[in-house]
């Protein structure tokens, strides 16, 4: 994150580091980082002892509303509707690269996870190839529908409406829920029912119930302490290699930090070091908890 003077959502008169907001009204803006760590420009890799690419691809901010003070929890399901149309449409336009091969959108909230730029936005990423964690999603989801000709996470969501114990909302296009296999207490994901591979790919029914979802969820994790509650969202989808995906199904994952008895808990040694995690927290208790907090938002 750029330190608080290089703010490209601060309104400023330096013209050094002007703001990159849009003049007058705007629903969603979308522009460039001003300090990518991609760039389609990107050229002549440093020479070192080990192999180097160019740090070819894109890096773009998606400002989610003009309000500085709202999230995503208090706008109206049609401005959600929107920045999930926005969403693919970026991810069609940056994928129609043909450097680019993987577009990961997704939102880093609160000063716990390291946010500096307080204006509610996210960001996208794209790649010149499929980063590691999507890469092993993809494989495993590959290998599920070679076997079955079903999709891993389809057949993962009836299970989970069958057992009908840690889901948070659904209907017939859209679910969220607290997974079985949750590595974090309070993980949840979210995703249509029916699978797609893209957020370009989704119907209007599947972006409207998709924005109740993520109404939902947010909502929910804003009541359980009655504070704005921090996270990392990101959306997985299937490669832009212009190759068809039918065993990928779109999702969601937000992995939040949580609360111990004083403190707020993040990644330690076991899980940033061996990839292996250890909740000590049962998915089915936290969903329940998350499941308690009662919300109430209006029909856009």
């Amino acid at each position: 994150m750029p330190p608080p003077e290089y703010n490209p959502l601060a309104p400023t008169t330096n013209p050094e580091f002007p703001t990159e907001l849009p003049q007058g009204q705007y629903d969603v803006a979308v522009f460039e980082n001003r300090f990518p760590s991609l760039t389609v420009q990107a050229h002549d890799p440093p020479h070192l002892i080990v192999d180097t690419l160019p740090a070819t691809g894109a890096c773009e901010v998606v400002v989610f509303t003009q309000d500085p003070t709202k999230s995503l929890s208090v706008l109206e399901l049609d401005h959600l509707e929107l920045l999930l149309q926005v969403w693919g449409d970026r991810t069609r336009i940056l994928g129609s690269y043909p450097q680019i091969q993987y577009v990961l959108p997704f939102e880093n909230k609160g000063v716990e996870v390291g946010v500096t730029l307080h204006h509610p936005h996210g960001q996208i990423y794209a790649y010149p190839f499929v980063p590691p964690v999507p890469a092993r999603m993809l494989a495993q989801q590959q290998q599920h529908y070679q076997q079955h000709q079903r999709g891993l996470l389809q057949d993962l969501i009836e299970k989970e409406i069958a057992d009908n114990q840690r889901i948070l909302y659904c209907d017939e296009a859209a679910i969220a829920f607290v997974p079985v296999c949750a590595r974090y207490p309070y993980e949840v994901w979210i995703a249509p029912i029916q699978p797609v591979a893209t957020l370009n790919d989704l119907s209007d029914e599947q972006r409207r119930s998709l924005a109740k979802a993520l109404k939902t969820v947010t909502l929910k994790y804003d009541g359980l302490w009655n504070r704005s509650f921090p996270y990392l969202m990101a959306w997985y989808q299937a490669p832009t290699d212009e190759q068809p995906h039918p065993e990928f199904h779109l999702h969601a994952e937000f992995y939040p930090p949580y609360r111990t008895a004083d403190r707020l808990k993040y990644l330690a040694g076991t899980e940033l070091a061996a990839g292996m995690f250890a909740n000590d927290a049962l998915p089915e208790e936290k969903a329940k908890e998350l499941q308690a907090i009662a919300i109430e938002f209006g029909e856009a």
